[in-house]
């Protein structure tokens, strides 16, 4: 029988989701196509149009769409009525992902981390992190950092600094106080010394927090890269006090703005990992929490869900995990196009009088300090066939979060759509230097 439904859409008819859909969504505004392909860092839409992916699901496709060894895994799985939902009931597929994480990512580090399976989505985890981290402490306050993002549930939105994210809540978002990330009072100001002044004195009307909830490069912020110095001594200052240090690698990690973790390479060892987006490898809803073993004090179902660890999320990530980190291979690879991005979008960034080039890794972008033209620089990117994003306060940094394993023609095809867009909008032709 012919799916009637699927011929409407192939067409490329908006008016279903115009009609029936909430008004809450959001980059279907920016990128107006119907899609129905992908593989790579390629999407095609119902016209069969491609485009190049420099968005990757919001840092959830780190390894493309469709990687074939994850598909074929995923597949066999399913074929052979493999287990598709089990609470948090023991199943082979989770057996085999845990030893394989525990192989590859916790014993190499020397970490003794046990892994808690929360809801499928990255806020489930940061939620996870602050109840147990006040559950340990017995203390309430949390603090995070200004332009952070954890989430869009209350307790992770509580510790969100975007305005007009928080002002969605519709009621009081407390329990949080936020203190100034690295950099955020201008280059010559240590906010580190601020973060320790305001702990360490008892008439400065802060509460003992119970945890430091951190980004080591805010996402969804401006792409802002905290210093190796700043995240060490936020850690000893953890340490001295009692805090517990939570680092949401979320977006940041897997990969994408250092080793599998952001942090590797610090020194620093965090008390709580949050971690989802490309945890599964395969764009699956997957999230979890690290935690020391001496801070896993739940009762049995005290944080729990329906949907705590996917099954099939199971079996491409342990792919993932085998495929893309059994070796340095990748990461050399990873860290070499990191340097390339950063070449070419500092000749972009000097194009723009006052832009500034943020984040790192294959997590970069450029601040033009304007919305309009960010948008207006991204919205070019999109009719000549680059997928790509805003972030930032004021949606005013251009941000690349292209797949890791994007090939280099295909990055630098990418990379020349943005750069073209950039001298279109800024009126500086590409035979300009």
């Amino acid at each position: 029988m012919k799916d009637t439904a699927f011929t409407d859409h192939a067409a490329g008819d908006t008016a279903i989701f115009e009609r029936r859909e909430s008004e809450v969504r959001s980059y279907c505004r920016g990128f107006p196509a119907v899609f129905t392909r992908a593989q790579g860092s390629t999407l095609t839409d119902a016209e069969g149009r491609e485009y190049t992916d420099f968005l990757a699901g919001c840092s959830s496709l780190n390894y493309g769409h469709n990687d074939p060894d994850m598909k074929a895994a995923l597949l066999a799985h399913i074929t052979d009525d493999g287990i598709a939902h089990a609470l948090d009931m023991y199943s082979a597929e989770k057996a085999a992902f845990l030893e394989t994480f525990e192989r590859l990512i916790l014993s190499p580090r020397g970490w003794d981390h046990r892994v808690m399976m929360t809801g499928p989505t990255g806020t489930n985890a940061v939620e996870a992190a602050i109840k147990l981290a006040r559950k340990v402490t017995g203390r309430r306050n949390v603090v995070a950092f200004t332009n952070g993002f954890h989430g869009m549930t209350l307790g992770a939105l509580a510790l969100t600094g975007n305005a007009s994210k928080r002002a969605g809540a519709g009621t009081e978002l407390n329990g949080v106080t936020h203190m100034p990330y690295d950099g955020a009072l201008g280059a010559d100001v240590d906010t580190l010394e601020i973060v320790e002044a305001m702990i360490e004195n008892g008439s400065s009307g802060v509460d003992k927090p119970a945890a430091f909830v951190v980004e080591p490069v805010q996402g969804e912020g401006g792409l802002n890269a905290a210093s190796d110095a700043w995240l060490k001594g936020l850690d000893a200052l953890a340490k001295k006090h009692g805090i517990l240090m939570i680092v949401d690698d979320i977006q940041a990690g897997i990969g994408r703005a250092g080793g599998f973790f952001s942090i590797d390479g610090m020194g620093i060892e965090p008390d709580m990992v949050p971690l989802a987006k490309s945890l599964s490898g395969f764009g699956l809803p997957f999230a979890m929490l690290l935690v020391k073993p001496e801070l896993d004090i739940w009762k049995p179902a005290e944080h729990n869900g329906t949907f705590r660890g996917n099954t099939h999320a199971f079996v491409t990530a342990r792919v993932a995990l085998e495929k893309f980190w059994s070796d340095d291979a990748f990461l050399t690879e990873v860290q070499e196009k990191g340097e390339h991005l950063e070449a070419r979008l500092d000749r972009m960034r000097r194009l723009i009088p006052g832009a500034r080039l943020k984040g790192r890794g294959m997590m970069r972008g450029i601040d033009v300090g304007d919305g309009e033209l960010a948008e207006a620089i991204c919205a070019r990117c999109f009719e000549q066939g680059l997928i790509i994003e805003t972030s930032g306060a004021e949606d005013e940094v251009v941000k690349v979060l292209a797949p890791l394993t994007t090939p280099m023609e295909q990055f630098d095809r990418g990379l020349d759509i943005l750069e073209a867009a950039v001298r279109e909008k800024t009126a500086k032709p590409m035979a300009a230097e």
